[in-house]
């Protein structure tokens, strides 16, 4: 992807706000010159500043002013006093991409007061390895123009799909949550190699490998999970006395469950944040 040529600005740098722009300058895709940023706290900016060499910012205000893509990064319950703050700043030129959960396109196109560029965006923690998938959506006034900025600053930490918004919540609840089903998983796996007498180290690359190799067949193959898993399970086995004690523990319904689960608090999320 070609760099970009716009300044990006991060109201509340966080975690992820890091992440996103180690992505962006390890990738090239914008020099660090041309990242600015806002925090809660001076102390807090001036170390980001140092340790990242972006520009840190004294206000919100200033940051909008400067930069033409902008990230909100900042926790839902904040984002409606930020935006009304730097509202009247933004521009046909400006593409806002949130990372706020829980709050949809609409809400925040009505916080900043005008027919903003507003992009909602879904990415998750394996974005720290390079190795995220980040789900986003357009809103109603955004065009290809502010698709094309958002695939720039995410690709850099992983793999992006568009979606309709209508499915975010399910997104939170799979995606967005899915690494601390999948690292349950995993610690298992290396207790049972540790239960029948591996080392513990080797357990742990074994059962990581094996995740990682996996979910690579599948990205790779295009095959349906179901096909795989027929692939490694032969007549009269060890695999498949695996799969029948899986089954009887119900591992596959309770999987569901939790996305599904997660999904519903996803959306009650979303609603109490629409009545406050």
């Amino acid at each position: 992807m070609a760099p970009l040529k716009e300044k990006i600005g991060i109201l509340g740098l966080g975690r992820m706000g890091r992440c996103l722009v180690q992505g962006l300058v390890e990738s090239q895709t914008v020099a660090s010159s041309d990242i600015c940023f806002t925090t809660g706290h001076p102390e807090t900016r001036e170390a980001a500043a140092r340790e990242l060499a972006i520009n840190g910012i004294a206000n919100n205000e200033t940051l909008v002013k400067q930069c033409d893509i902008i990230v909100l990064a900042v926790k839902p319950q904040n984002a409606f006093d930020v935006l009304a703050g730097v509202g009247k700043h933004f521009t046909k030129n400006h593409t806002l991409i949130s990372i706020a959960a829980s709050l949809d396109t609409k809400m925040l196109e009505k916080a900043i007061g005008k027919n903003a560029a507003v992009v909602r965006a879904m990415p998750n923690t394996p974005a720290f390895v390079r190795a995220g998938i980040t789900a986003a959506c357009l809103g109603e006034h955004a065009g290809d123009r502010d698709w094309a900025r958002t695939e720039a600053l995410f690709k850099p930490v992983g793999r992006i799909v568009r979606v309709e918004e209508k499915h975010m919540n399910a997104v939170t609840g799979l995606s967005g949550c899915g690494p601390a089903y999948l690292y349950v998983i995993l610690e298992s796996l290396m207790d049972a190699g540790i239960k029948v007498g591996l080392p513990r180290e080797l357990a742990s690359q074994l059962a990581a490998q094996t995740m990682l190799g996996s979910a690579k067949m599948l990205l790779d193959t295009g095959k349906h999970p179901a096909a795989l898993k027929d692939e490694v399970t032969t007549p009269a086995g060890c695999t498949i006395d695996g799969l029948m004690e899986l089954e009887e523990g119900k591992l596959r319904v309770t999987l569901i469950k939790a996305v599904v689960q997660a999904t519903k608090r996803a959306a009650r999320l979303a609603k109490a944040a629409k009545k406050n």
